[in-house]
């Protein structure tokens, strides 16, 4: 009866550990849960930012397309300014008056006195006179000038550089505003992408704190199975002797004494026994 008494006491431990072992698993498997749900919704949101930032990506891409387009239109225009410039400036060469002095000569005398006067300490009388011949000539200059530019080739010259230079200053504008576009859509794609990836970093910690919990609880789980064993175990240690108890037949072989009699030493000492010792007491009439 002590014997049955301490086996009961025994299954009673490992049934405590087994019942422990399934509550500490179960809460793990609880906190499992809850990181997968943690990690899945932080994947959830990087998707949605990656998306977004790539959305960016393709209007600054097309933008810098649309960027080149404008620059390559720009620079033909700009080209074409030039090229009205010097057909302007050649045909109103050829307009000029063949007799008398060229628009360039009377602009280089002009100069000549503009630079007199300024470096110059001259009499009230002399810088009257310098400014009286100054004016002449501007009046010259201009009156050239005018002729010219009166000419229907000329005019027409002019009027095609003044479009070539609007387009080239409209494309040149549209340069500006599309490359700030760009750089708008640029800035936005790494702000999203710096908030995605620190989501991917929550992510994955969540994912390592996920395995490290189910592993916790894999562990447990297998410590509840191995002590629900153990009380199965015992339940048919039990049992035997329950019925042993009631007339059950008593094995005679001495072998089979003189190893369970080394058994049962062993467990008055309090060491631990395994299933098959303890059958072998019950077998041999120890118990």
């Amino acid at each position: 009866m002590e014997l049955t008494d301490e086996l009961m006491e025994k299954r009673e431990q490992c049934n405590i550990e087994a019942e422990n072992h399934k509550a500490t698993r179960n809460r793990l498997n609880d906190q499992t849960k809850h990181w997968v749900e943690e990690r899945d919704m932080y994947n959830a949101q990087t998707r949605k930012l990656i998306e977004e930032a790539n959305q960016h990506r393709t209007n600054r891409d097309n933008l810098n397309v649309e960027v080149k387009q404008a620059k390559t239109e720009r620079d033909h225009w700009n080209k074409k300014v030039n090229e009205y410039a010097e057909r302007l400036a050649k045909k109103k060469r050829e307009k000029m008056p063949k007799s008398g002095p060229s628009i360039s000569e009377l602009k280089k005398k002009l100069r000549a006195l503009e630079f007199q006067q300024m470096t110059s300490v001259l009499t009230s009388d002399k810088e009257k006179k310098l400014i009286e011949d100054m004016s002449v000539l501007q009046a010259q200059i201009k009156k050239l000038e005018d002729s010219v530019e009166k000419d229907a080739e000329v005019l027409s010259i002019i009027e095609e550089s003044k479009e070539a230079r609007e387009k080239a200053e409209e494309y040149h504008k549209l340069v500006g505003e599309l490359a700030e576009s760009a750089q708008r859509e640029h800035d936005s794609m790494m702000a999203i992408y710096e908030n995605s990836d620190a989501l991917r970093k929550k992510a994955d910690k969540a994912q390592e704190e996920f395995i490290k919990t189910k592993m916790q609880a894999d562990e447990e789980h297998r410590l509840h199975i191995e002590f629900i064993r153990q009380v199965h175990d015992f339940d048919k240690i039990i049992t035997g002797i329950r019925q042993k108890e009631g007339g059950g037949e008593i094995a005679d072989a001495k072998d089979e004494r003189v190893a369970a009699s080394d058994i049962y030493e062993r467990f008055k000492k309090g060491e631990k026994l395994s299933t098959e010792d303890l059958m072998m007491l019950q077998k041999s009439g120890y118990i």
